[in-house]
């Protein structure tokens, strides 16, 4: 995986973690919140019921009061009661039902086929005798009882909620009560509209999700193609500099030839084939051959300097024989010799076993920073020197000319080609270039990190 890539899944991946985690306590609270509604819409729907069923009994007994307080337990009298309570009846599936205390059913008007049958051992689906807990429920004073029952409208045993009051003079049970397969339509309905929000959240959430993994791999991308056009830019950059920096040194070095080492090759070259005709002269064409060909010897040693000059600035075999410390005294004593200006260079510390790439930068910021000197500053004394502290090796070259303005020369296009170089030098083996300039002189410092060393 490309480093790009690992930096938009590192960026997406704990955003889409968060909304996860997120999601999963949203969903949690829903439910939780969801099962808290419908415990409080079942509770207060049935407190409303059941003081619905306690009004309808109360009424119930209101409307026979005047018999069952009369003291009448005649045939006649029960009779007219049971024809009151068989006429009141609210909705298809709501009436009023009596039994005697041993479950005979004494009026039913939805199910007249029960009536006059003992039901006492009657049970539910499950087993439970519907008839006993309904007659026990009213000798312990009337209450609340639930059990299941035929609903009239449907034809279909379904649950059922009854409040039963005893009548002890008569030796009944009367009561009603409301089908709860009603209340459960209602309360499902209610969960399937939570479930069905709890979705949509949930929906949402993943929606948000999706998008924004979506803008920030696209973000990503986008800051991806942005860098790399960015990076291919100032490789462009980079790679004129370093054709420039190439077709400069091959300049140099054609000048050098040409101008130098060429011109005195042929002088010499002039004067051998001139001492070669003057030995078949006289004795006095002799001596002239011979003082000629011990010029043409000192010419090439001059041409041996040259060359060993040049070889030199190309890399000097010294910096790998004798280290770095080494390698710029030397060339502090020829920059010496060939400017004019004097070098006085030092060293601290244990300056060997430097790594070859430290050794090269740092002689290369040398000669750059001399370069520079000599040609821009007008520096009457130059100190150059070598601090090892600690794991840090540090180059410094300072002088006492006029300076310059380090910011406006690094912008400009057509200057501060030479500053360039060594701060790139010294990035890319990850060390700090510091250059500090005013009216008083110039001091450049590079300082890398070595591991491993001595100290």
């Amino acid at each position: 995986m490309k480093l790009r890539q690992k930096v938009i899944v590192l960026a997406i991946t704990p955003l889409i973690v968060a909304l996860c985690a997120i999601a999963l306590f949203v969903r949690q609270e829903a439910v939780a919140l969801a099962q808290q509604q419908r415990a409080t819409i079942q509770h207060a729907y049935l407190a409303s019921k059941e003081a619905e069923l306690k009004h309808y009994v109360a009424l119930a007994s209101r409307s026979i009061a005047h018999l069952y307080e009369s003291g009448r337990t005649d045939e006649a009298t029960m009779e007219e009661a049971k024809q009151i309570l068989g006429s009141l009846s609210y909705g298809n599936d709501g009436y009023f039902f009596v039994y005697d205390m041993q479950g005979k059913n004494l009026m039913h008007p939805r199910q007249p086929e029960l009536v006059g049958q003992s039901l006492w051992e009657m049970r539910d689906a499950a087993g439970v005798p519907t008839i006993q807990r309904l007659i026990a429920r009213a000798k312990a004073g009337g209450g609340f009882q639930r059990y299941s029952w035929s609903k009239p409208s449907s034809k279909k045993e379904a649950p059922k909620l009854g409040y039963v009051i005893p009548m002890n003079n008569w030796g009944w049970m009367i009561g009603t009560g409301i089908y709860l397969d009603d209340v459960e339509a209602a309360l499902a309905k209610i969960d399937a509209q939570q479930s069905e929000h709890i979705r949509g959240t949930m929906m949402w959430i993943a929606a948000l999700a999706i998008v924004s993994a979506v803008i920030v791999a696209v973000g990503g991308l986008a800051l991806n193609i942005s860098e790399l056009r960015v990076a291919d830019a100032k490789l462009k950059v980079l790679a004129q500099r370093v054709v420039e920096s190439q077709e400069s040194e091959r300049a140099r070095l054609s000048r050098d030839l040409h101008d130098g080492i060429s011109q005195w090759l042929v002088s010499i070259k002039l004067q051998i084939e001139a001492g070669i005709i003057r030995l078949s002269g006289n004795a006095e064409q002799q001596q002239k051959a011979r003082s000629s060909f011990e010029h043409t010897a000192e010419q090439l040693n001059d041409v041996l300097g040259e060359v060993r000059r040049i070889s030199h600035n190309l890399r000097p075999a010294i910096l790998d024989d004798l280290g770095l410390a080494a390698a710029l005294d030397y060339l502090a004593h020829e920059f010496t010799e060939h400017s004019a200006t004097p070098v006085h260079f030092s060293a601290k510390g244990n300056t060997d076993g430097l790594p070859h790439v430290a050794n090269t930068v740092l002689f290369r910021i040398a000669q750059e920073a001399l370069t520079n000197v000599e040609r821009h500053a007008h520096a009457q004394r130059i100190d150059m020197a070598l601090v090892r502290k600690g794991k840090t090796m540090t180059l410094i070259v300072s002088d006492d000319g006029s300076g310059f303005d380090s910011k406006r020369v690094a912008l400009h296009p057509k200057r501060g080609i030479g500053l360039r170089n060594m701060m790139e030098r010294m990035d890319a083996i990850g060390g700090r270039l510091d250059i500090a300039s005013s009216t008083s002189g110039t001091t450049v410092k590079a300082s890398v990190e070595i591991d491993g060393l001595k100290t």
